[in-house]
């Protein structure tokens, strides 16, 4: 069947972008190990890419990098802030343009493995190893996410995974309660409807938002077994019956609960927003975004928002207590004039200190510094978040970020397809398989 030409530009973005950062682009630099005694020159520049870039966002790292300015009069911290949208292609221009900034935004998974086999990312162990005086402020399984062929090369900056959030009272005026299956969901998204009421707010003109969906519904349809021979290019199949039963539902979700194909020209921020106007019952979000969904200044009061995981189906064979979701982070870059500088900036970000306004209101982060998240401070539901987050079996990645380019642009097109009607689960599939074969 035939794409938009939005969902072809989606899938090229991803491709183009993962496979410059795999040494495709242009010359990357030569292997750089960061030497834990390694003298810190506080002097001149150092550049960051973060993933800050929303207004309620954003004074993190301009705080930070005042603070830090102010401690060492000879640095200056210069900022490029994108958001959860923009930052692809931000990374696309400065890898293609040889100008990736000293520290960097990265996700884990392939994303992250792309800047190591294209040595653009310093090896960190002997720095933030779990042995090491830095490592052990960080969650283990945090530093983990980002280990690669055995070598630590990323910073975790705060845990993130999804859940459903809810506006209390629109359940509570319809005698509805949380849903343990995906039938009850389905069944409360048509209540919600009868009211006057979108049920489910969904913007998926970024095409990510569609993954997210599809990723949690896959971990409870597919064994993790499965999951993660299929997420290896080397032994990926894709033939398990669960992955189609798996769209199967989301395309439920999204006849019954959503817009349906016009989500396809709705951004992600604009279906947050909703929920914070309370126009809709339920926007399936990040953790992260809590802080944004409810607060002082929006129509949802913090007391009127719920959350609860996307439930799973009865039948479901795969992981029900799995959770989509993976801690996100920074990397050095091996082309800095100043690697030593660039990783005590790091620290200083990773402190607890910082850490315990990274968690706490407006911004909501949940750190991943141990000891950085005072729960005194921070949204009962962040809290409560992280608790469910701690409890999971399985912290299923994010497709596009799990998978290789070709793989990752088949999930992110095929499904803004599905969402839009013009392909079915199967369709799907068939595009996933073709891109794994290659």
């Amino acid at each position: 069947m035939k794409r938009s030409l939005h969902v072809v530009a989606v899938a090229m973005t991803a491709v183009s972008v993962l496979g410059l950062m795999a040494g495709k682009g242009y010359s990357a630099s030569k292997p750089v190990v960061a030497e834990p005694d390694a003298k810190v020159d506080y002097n001149g520049t150092i550049s960051v890419l973060t993933k800050f870039g929303l207004q309620q966002l954003s004074p993190y790292f301009v705080n930070i990098a005042k603070e830090y300015e102010k401690l060492h009069p000879g640095v200056k911290v210069e900022l490029i802030q994108e958001s959860d949208d923009s930052v692809k292609g931000k990374t696309k221009a400065l890898v293609a343009s040889n100008s990736l900034p000293d520290i960097y935004f990265t996700w884990t998974g392939s994303w992250g493995e792309n800047f190591v086999r294209g040595n653009r990312a310093v090896d960190l162990t002997k720095v933030i190893g779990p042995d090491t005086e830095w490592g052990k402020t960080l969650a283990p399984a945090a530093v983990k996410a980002f280990t690669y062929n055995g070598k630590d090369y990323g910073i975790p900056l705060y845990l993130d995974a999804k859940f459903m959030g809810y506006n209390k009272k629109i359940f509570s005026d319809l005698g509805l309660s949380v849903p343990g299956t995906l039938d009850d969901l389905l069944k409360s998204c048509d209540a919600i409807r009868k009211s006057g009421k979108t049920p489910i707010s969904f913007g998926n003109k970024e095409a990510w938002p569609a993954v997210h969906y599809a990723g949690q519904l896959l971990a409870y349809n597919v064994p993790q077994a499965t999951l993660e021979r299929d997420f290896d290019p080397k032994t990926a199949e894709y033939t398990d019956p669960g992955y189609v039963a798996a769209l199967k539902q989301f395309k439920d979700i999204i006849d019954r609960c959503t817009d349906g194909a016009a989500t396809n020209g709705t951004s992600y921020a604009s279906a947050l927003q909703a929920l914070s106007n309370t126009d809709s019952a339920m926007y399936y979000q990040e953790i992260i975004e809590f802080d944004q969904s409810a607060g002082a200044d929006t129509p949802l009061k913090v007391a009127d928002f719920g959350f609860f995981r996307l439930p799973p189906p009865a039948d479901a064979k795969g992981d029900v207590k799995a959770i989509e979701g993976a801690p996100e982070g920074y990397m050095i870059n091996t082309a800095s004039d100043n690697v030593p500088l660039a990783i005590d900036f790091m620290k200083f970000v990773t402190s607890v200190p910082n850490a315990k306004v990274l968690s706490a209101p407006p911004y909501g982060q949940p750190s991943a510094t141990i000891g950085g998240a005072d729960e005194a401070d921070m949204n009962p539901a962040v809290v409560a978040g992280l608790k469910d987050i701690s409890e999971a079996s399985y912290l299923m990645p994010w497709l596009d970020t799990a998978n290789g380019p070709r793989v990752a642009s088949a999930w992110l097109a095929s499904l803004q397809a599905l969402v839009g009607g013009t392909m079915t689960p199967e369709d799907v599939m068939k595009q996933v398989k073709q891109a794994a074969r290659k």
